[in-house]
């Protein structure tokens, strides 16, 4: 069945909703799961590295395997397996089994993210036009739909179990549904490189030097979800309500500002598009950090969040055109440091507030920030042939 750019484009805008509202919906019932695990702060903090882990290992996997099957395969099942396992949290009774599912959750998840961002390079290609960004604000609009489902049936006492299983179904539904739309691969070069025994292709430099840039453009996103609300509590003694709208201002306008990025990126170009909004998230967090007023303190995380909107989709988009016959095995390399950078972030912010204030640690990824602009020129396409093959040894 042949399918149109626009099809494909309504099809990916699905798997990329459903991931943030798969994702979402774990994240507003971890209280009650924990709770129901029987399991402490401390623990459920080490139980998080297997989702983590999980999630890293499905990207090295999926990614490869995207450029042998191609997305149109792989993006169904993926999104098959990571609506699947997430109702295995809520069914979880003790930290064993919590561990366990959240480790497939992660390998589900992993696996859903390289393989439906590679088809967002496809579908990238057949529109000639920058598209990626706005992928990106639809995965951020499936988390507020999951918030606000979830805080509806948890108010109406529904296990997570039930929940979690209501939204397995649906999304098994989703990605049966939307797989037909998908583009089918062109690479047919690719498929051949990669099914010869004993043959491999060798990551090139530019992909390396793209995911150290999304390592710390997604640490600063990391950095943002879990301490910009601790930010105004802790520092600016505002009451928690007040605190909570740094974390909003944050992801507002990120997810606005993904919406906006690709008709900028089509006019200024991916690279002018990385050096301001880095440097632009720079000056935001700058702001925040040392403010002595909440009102300002909050518009800086704003600043921050729109600085930092398009950064992240344009080192994708870039890994994925650097070598059509290998974008998946490049995204997951981008995608897969990029990842480690988010979960290091926060957890790499906590052990420095014992040195200095929590406001002057922001400088780190203030100077990541500032590192990503300095650095925006290795978006540029490099002008020599793709990395060729080498026999792997034996």
């Amino acid at each position: 069945m042949n399918t149109t750019p626009r099809a494909a484009r309504l099809a990916t805008f699905a798997y990329f909703a459903l991931n943030g509202f798969v994702l979402g919906m774990w994240i507003v019932h971890i209280p009650e799961i924990e709770h129901r695990a029987g399991v402490g702060h401390a623990t459920l903090g080490w139980l998080l590295l297997l989702l983590g882990a999980g999630a890293f290992a499905g990207m090295q996997i999926v990614g490869p395997l995207t450029d042998r099957l191609g997305a149109r395969t792989v993006v169904p099942l993926s999104a098959a397996l990571c609506s699947a396992t997430v109702v295995l949290p809520g069914l979880a009774g003790s930290a064993w089994t919590l561990g366990a599912a959240l480790l497939l959750l992660g390998i589900g998840n992993g696996s859903l993210d390289v393989s439906m961002n590679a088809h967002a390079v496809q579908v990238e290609q057949a529109y000639r036009r920058p598209v990626m960004s706005a992928f990106h604000a639809t995965f951020s609009i499936g988390g507020v739909l999951a918030a606000l489902a979830g805080a509806r049936t948890l108010g109406q006492d529904w296990s997570p179990a039930w929940t979690l299983g209501a939204v397995a179904a649906l999304g098994l539904v989703v990605a049966i549904a939307a797989a037909p739309a998908l583009l089918r691969s062109d690479t047919g070069t690719a498929e051949e490189t990669v099914a010869e025994p004993g043959v491999r292709r060798r990551t090139p430099r530019r992909i390396w030097g793209l995911a150290v840039l999304a390592l710390m453009i997604m640490m600063c996103e990391g950095v943002a979800n879990d301490w910009s609300t601790l930010h105004l509590s802790t520092v600016l003694d505002a009451p928690a309500a007040t605190a909570a709208l740094a974390y909003g201002a944050f992801a507002t306008a990120m997810t606005v500002g993904r919406f906006v990025v690709d008709r900028v990126a089509a006019r200024v170009g991916p690279l002018a598009v990385l050096r301001g909004g880095a440097s632009v998230a720079a000056a935001g967090l700058v702001a925040a950090a040392l403010s002595p007023w909440i009102p300002l303190a909050v518009a800086g995380w704003a600043v921050f969040g729109a600085g930092l909107s398009g950064c992240v989709p344009q080192l994708f988009s870039a890994a994925g055109h650097a070598d059509p016959g290998a974008a998946g095995a490049n995204v997951s390399r981008v995608a897969g440091l990029g990842y480690l950078g988010m979960l290091a972030g926060p957890a790499i912010i906590g052990p420095l507030t014992h040195f200095v204030p929590l406001n002057i640690t922001f400088l780190l990824p203030v100077a990541c920030c500032v590192v990503a602009a300095a650095a925006a020129g290795v978006l540029r396409p490099a002008e020599t042939a793709p990395a060729r093959q080498e026999v792997a040894a034996a």
